[in-house]
């Protein structure tokens, strides 16, 4: 599976150079952008990018915006979604039930591939 942004590309769109371990975070990133594009239809060429570089650059700018976020939220494999309230002290978690749970996807970057046409319908993260 590709790497759909390089840590430069992460600088350029974030305005900073992010964490030591950017390249790590933007794979995980890709991994749920490939998520998002699972029923959508594109060329690719070799190593899995569009064709199309102008959905080549809305995969790139997504991945970025997906990474963004989830060092944004600290919530990196997204566990947070599964638990309403979390106390530490003499432990109290509380299943979230669906409503109010963290999202997986950044909305930006469900946002960026919608505009580029990957996405029919806009989905609520």
């Amino acid at each position: 599976m590709p790497t759909y942004a390089t840590a430069q590309d992460y600088a350029d769109y974030a305005g900073s150079s992010g964490p030591a371990d950017i390249e790590r975070r933007l794979a995980r990133a890709s991994e749920r952008i490939d998520e998002l594009l699972v029923q959508a239809i594109y060329e690719t060429d070799d190593q899995e990018f569009p064709v199309d570089p102008k959905l080549r650059e809305a995969v790139t700018k997504a991945t970025c915006a997906q990474a963004a976020w989830v060092l944004a939220v600290g919530d990196e494999f997204g566990t947070a979604s599964a638990f309403k309230d979390v106390t530490m002290g003499t432990v109290r978690l509380t299943r979230a039930d669906g409503e109010g749970a963290s999202p997986r996807y950044a909305q930006d970057a469900v946002s960026i591939l919608h505009q580029a046409g990957f996405l029919v319908a806009v989905m609520t993260c």
